[in-house]
């Protein structure tokens, strides 16, 4: 177990293994702003066979890891859209957004929300978040409606719940802070084990 850190004392730095403005506001609903951000650069590619579960976690450790200076705390975190078996991709172009989309809709879905926090001495703790997600039965034209918003850009599964699509998701079971991407509750039990003041 890592050892808890002091105000006094450089571990009682939080550093920030990812880029995304919408992580950063999530951390700050715990009270929390990072002392640096370090996104951290890395092969995002599942591997052969892989299953949603164990690569989402395997992304957060892999981020927190590349990161790690030794100067603080690395909180990182992945996020999975899985329907079935099937890991969906970031949506990078209209064609995927499309695709997902059209899989997705009428269906239950998993979002997968894993998190890990590694200590200045290497060790590291992990939480997981799962959700599940059903979607309307999207018309053509609903999903060009969304296409057009330009919400899908870069999020697993071409949406984004903080947007237009949440108007489209007929029911939700588990962690609305997790499909935006960083799972609060979880994130939470990581921070407060780790010594971390929190309200």
């Amino acid at each position: 177990m890592a050892a808890t850190p002091s105000a006094s004392t450089p571990a009682r730095r939080l550093i920030l293994a990812s880029a995304s403005p919408r992580r950063r506001d999530l951390l700050g609903r715990l009270g929390l702003a990072p002392d640096a951000v370090a996104p951290a650069e890395i092969d995002e590619t599942p591997h052969k066979g892989e299953l949603p579960r164990p690569y989402a976690e395997r992304m957060a450790r892999e981020k927190a890891r590349a990161a790690h200076d030794g100067s603080g705390f690395v909180l990182a975190g992945d996020t999975v859209v899985a329907c079935g078996r099937r890991i969906l991709p970031k949506a990078e172009d209209e064609a995927t957004a499309r695709k997902c989309l059209a899989l997705i809709s009428g269906r239950r879905h998993r979002v997968l929300s894993s998190v890990a926090l590694m200590a200045p001495d290497g060790s590291m703790r992990e939480r997981l978040s799962e959700t599940q997600l059903k979607f309307k039965h999207l018309s053509d034209e609903e999903i060009e409606s969304y296409i057009a918003s330009g919400e899908w850009e870069g999020k697993a599964g071409g949406y984004a719940i903080q947007g237009q699509a949440e108007a489209l998701i007929e029911w939700i079971r588990g962690s609305h802070s997790g499909v935006m991407g960083l799972p609060l509750y979880e994130t939470r039990a990581l921070l407060k084990a780790a010594g971390f003041a929190l309200g």
